[in-house]
């Protein structure tokens, strides 16, 4: 149990490394969006090998379409909804964003975090270990997030205590989702779990190419499918090891 809080903690904990960076240093565009592609990758491929194959196998392929495309309907009604107070920059550095926007980002951010802290934990009932594609691909995939969004938030006027509690909820809330996962997914059937797996799959996929993928390539340019590339075979090979 306390193995699902630890590691969700320390999958989210990158978002708080990357915010206290970005408080004192502003890496180029070019280095954060290089950092992004290959997190991008990581992530597809963990959202691919991880859980969408895993679901198919334990549920079924019903389950798993009907969860893929719940994830990524949601989580896009709730990328509309808080893109018009800001919330769709969270990962941008180079936008003004406005003193409102700063609410809607840790919303945003928020969505993005709790599916992918739910898996860590459900990964610990299904293989007694968790699985460490899953956590390694979250924890590269926050870092650029708490980079850029605190860059720019800072711009606009927000202060470093402020900073501080805002990543600071984030993780908490990792960890909180991760041991919920835990605990109320422990007895679930294998079609609950491939539908909560694939939902989350859905979820991420659909965040990848709202706001990852479009960052990436605007900051490090054309190289990015190449790095984007790498990441993905990093998943391929984490996920056989």
């Amino acid at each position: 149990m306390l193995q699902a809080a630890f590691w969700g903690a320390f999958a989210g904990s990158s978002i708080l490394l990357g915010a206290i960076l970005g408080m004192f240093k502003q890496l180029s565009k070019l280095t954060t969006g290089l950092i992004m592609s290959f997190g991008t990758g990581v992530l597809i491929g963990a959202a691919s090998f991880e859980l969408l194959i895993e679901s198919v196998s334990k549920g079924g392929l019903l389950p798993t379409t009907i969860g893929f495309l719940s994830g990524s309907i949601i989580f896009t009604v709730s990328e509309l909804i808080i893109s018009h107070r800001g919330g769709h920059e969270r990962k941008r550095s180079n936008k003004r964003k406005g003193k409102s926007s700063g609410l809607a980002i840790l919303i945003g951010t928020i969505i993005d975090a709790i599916p992918e802290s739910v898996i860590i934990g459900v990964s610990l009932l299904e293989h007694g270990t968790v699985s460490y594609l899953m956590v390694i691909a979250v924890f590269i995939s926050n870092f650029p997030e708490g980079l850029s969004s605190t860059i720019g938030l800072k711009r606009d006027g927000y202060q470093n205590k402020t900073l501080l509690m805002m990543w600071s909820i984030i993780v908490l809330l990792a960890s909180i989702s991760s041991l919920l996962g835990y605990l109320f997914l422990n007895n679930a059937s294998p079609n609950v779990t491939a539908f909560i797996s694939s939902f989350a799959a859905g979820g991420i996929i659909a965040m990848i190419i709202t706001t990852m993928v479009p960052e990436a390539f605007e900051d490090g340019g054309p190289i990015v499918g190449f790095i984007s590339s790498l990441g993905l075979v990093c998943s391929l090979i984490l996920s056989h090891i």
